[in-house]
């Protein structure tokens, strides 16, 4: 291995610095060998210098795609993975996906066209490309499908469309699902003994689809992040669905032949539709049916639906063990993966209960990798080595600086298709940092996006009048969740081919966390409060996992203040991209703003700066259309601004400026920007 990948390392520490087998002096590594989890390990000599055993990991990781079992090192580089086989393995499918229909252009134009749209999501699925098109049955028109994929294990047969036995129906999927072995069972209890063909556990979707057809039964049995296009020959109609939060992305859009566009991301499809939106998540479409044409909502749980106040009683053993099963069941993987470790309580959590298991499977177990990304000395960076310590994990730590960060906003406004100004600050660390983690070899992560909106854990949550109020603001915020934080996750981390999971969003979770009694989850604070009663953000899960006989977490980090993303990476972070914007925006451009932007005015010149880059690479009111607007403080609707009456003028979405924060911004700090015009200030209003 060593002098495959570098000659002149190997000669030099040849005969000095590698140990020889103490009873077979010609071998220089043991055996491989197999554990009791069934990992093929490649023993290292500890003696190994650590310049060569950084090579022989990277060679390890490509050695991946050579072999049916998994490689996994025990120096200090390896990386957890698992057993792999036709049976039991899952191949990733963080993927692009495609789809054209009912379009005027000929079989070979269509092909054609299909690979040039495609070919702006293939940074999705570096690994392998698949296109199909084929003739209406019922009309002169011509449809398509194409699927970007990633993958690294079992690359013979998981490569898609993916194609029934019969041939007539055509699928392309994006996402996990995590439960396909538990539906294959139920399919055959029910008559349908389906042999899988491939490894993937998309594949299920065929059998679902010959039992269920296109209907909300099909999609409600699906557990994970899923975005599907489906093509039925016999019936000419194609089905689109995308899972019950939307994390994974999706977009629909309309050409001006009358032809139905859907892509993973906008980019694919945006020149050439005149009317375009972002798929709605938790529903299916069809062109035919009792609802042809029309988003049908499949994702229906009791606490989306009851008109009443979920009342619940808080069981902190019953959140726990739904929150930990959903972490487990995420730790399904045939390639090397990690943690995404800020030192919050939400990644914090993730990240030791994947340790915590991982250790009681087996004592030769891999140890888990962890990341981490922010300016120099900042809170997240202490944070999450303090916790990568504890829990005894490998941990990366990456530092950018401000110019570095600076330098990235354009690309990330291309990749995140976005002019948000929160998701753009927090989008631009997180996108470094997973270059840095693809560089390494690893291909999926966990992280902890959701949490926050499951349990009102935003900082500007201190203000919430009642139940009624937090428990409705809570839902809205879950519904928005894709034009924001899953958004941010996804696309940053795909840019570079690296798929993001999020247990927090998992649906059977939800169905315990968000039938909890919202007067649980309230934040109680104040010098009026008795201090057994007082409630940080986020209670319910702090408590649910302090358990000092066998704690997760050190108690300064189980029970630490909420930072958002973007303020953790290091507070001057944000402030740079403020100033950057006052000097490349002038007082006269934003004095005009209302005529240069009328829809979703920005109303600060850090706005006006990111909607100037989005307009340059997506021009057009349908692409600005797709970009959520509204006040906001501390990443909160429109409907929380009226909590506070401070909130008007501070409608920013740092934490900070929800006037509760360690760190929060001083009295006068006023969010929208002002400019002179004539003898008097403008305040610019969206």
């Amino acid at each position: 291995i060593i002098l495959a990948l570098q000659p002149s390392v190997a000669h030099t520490y040849r005969h000095r610095h590698i140990t020889r087998h103490p009873t077979s002096p010609h071998k220089r590594l043991n055996a491989s060998r197999t554990t009791p989890d069934r990992c093929k390990i490649f023993h290292v000599e500890a003696t190994l210098p650590t310049m060569i055993r950084k090579y022989l990991s990277v060679a390890a990781l490509a050695l991946l795609s050579l072999s049916k079992s998994t490689l996994a090192f025990t120096s200090n580089s390896h990386f957890a993975t698992s057993k792999v086989s036709a049976e039991s393995s899952s191949s990733l499918n963080m993927c692009g996906i495609f789809g054209v229909f009912s379009s005027t252009k000929d079989e070979f134009d269509l092909r054609q066209h299909l690979i040039t749209c495609s070919s702006e999501l293939r940074h999705r699925g570096p690994d392998w490309s698949g296109y199909m098109v084929f003739p209406s049955m019922e009309d002169q028109m011509n449809h398509g499908i194409a699927h970007e994929r990633l993958a690294i294990m079992d690359p013979e047969s998981g490569a898609q469309p993916l194609v029934s036995e019969d041939g007539n129906v055509i699928v392309a999927a994006n996402g996990e699902i995590y439960n396909y072995k538990e539906l294959y069972a139920d399919l055959a209890n029910k008559g349908l003994d389906y042999k899988p063909k491939t490894g993937s556990d998309c594949e299920v979707l065929l059998p679902l689809y010959e039992k269920y057809g296109p209907t909300a039964d099909m999609v409600n049995a699906l557990r994970g992040m899923f975005s599907f296009i489906l093509y039925d020959k016999k019936n000419d109609q194609y089905v689109v669905a995308r899972d019950h939060m939307g994390i994974t992305p999706l977009y629909i859009g309309w050409g001006d032949d009358g032809a139905i566009y859907v892509g993973s991301e906008m980019k694919s499809l945006n020149q050439h539709c005149n009317r375009l939106r972002q798929f709605p998540p938790g529903h299916i479409y069809s062109n035919k049916g009792d609802n042809a044409g029309e988003f049908v909502p499949w994702f229906l749980p009791t606490w989306k639906t009851q008109p009443t106040l979920p009342t619940n009683a808080y069981q902190p053993e019953v959140l726990r063990n739904a929150f930990e099963k959903s972490v487990v069941r995420r730790m399904m993987s045939d390639v090397p993966w990690g943690v995404l470790l800020s030192g919050g309580l939400d990644s914090s959590l993730v990240a030791s209960i994947c340790a915590r298991h991982m250790a009681r499977r087996s004592g030769s177990f891999p140890k888990l990798h962890s990341f981490s990304v922010g300016l120099e000395g900042s809170p997240d960076l202490q944070a999450a080595k303090k916790v990568a310590d504890y829990l005894g994990t490998i941990h990366h730590s990456y530092t950018y600086t401000l110019e570095e960060g600076a330098d990235a906003v354009r690309a990330v406004i291309k990749t995140l298709e976005t002019y948000d100004v929160t998701t753009i600050r927090a989008s631009t660390p997180m996108y470094l940092m997973a270059r840095k983690i693809k560089a390494m070899g690893i291909k999926m992560v966990l992280s902890g996006e959701g949490a926050d909106e499951v349990f009102g854990g935003y900082l500007y949550f201190h203000k919430c009048p009642n139940a009624q109020e937090f428990n409705d603001e809570c839902k809205d915020k879950l519904d928005r969740l894709y034009m924001y934080d899953c958004l941010r996750c996804n696309k940053a981390m795909s840019a570079w081919g690296v798929e993001p999971r999020v247990p927090f969003l998992d649906a059977d979770f939800l169905q315990v966390a968000m039938n909890l009694n919202p007067e649980e989850k309230m934040i109680r604070t104040g010098k009026d409060i008795p201090k057994e009663d007082r409630r940080i953000e986020k209670w319910a899960m702090r408590k649910a996992f302090d358990t000092p006989e066998d704690p997760y977490l050190p108690d300064e980090i189980l029970w630490r203040q909420k930072e958002q993303f973007s303020d953790g990476v290091g507070y001057g972070w944000v402030d740079s991209l403020r100033d950057i914007a006052n000097r490349e925006i002038s007082d006269q451009m934003f004095a005009n703003v209302e005529n240069r932007f009328p829809y979703n005015t920005p109303t600060t010149k850090e706005g006006y700066r990111y909607r100037m880059i989005f307009e340059e690479l997506y021009p057009g009111q349908a692409c600005a259309e797709t970009v959520p607007g509204g006040k906001s403080i501390a990443c909160s609707t429109e409907r929380a601004m009226a909590w506070d009456e401070s909130f008007s003028s501070r409608a920013d979405p740092s934490g900070r400026a929800a006037g509760v924060h360690d760190s929060s911004y001083d009295s006068s700090f006023e969010a929208d920007d002002k400019v002179e015009t004539g003898n008097k200030k403008q305040k610019i209003s969206a």
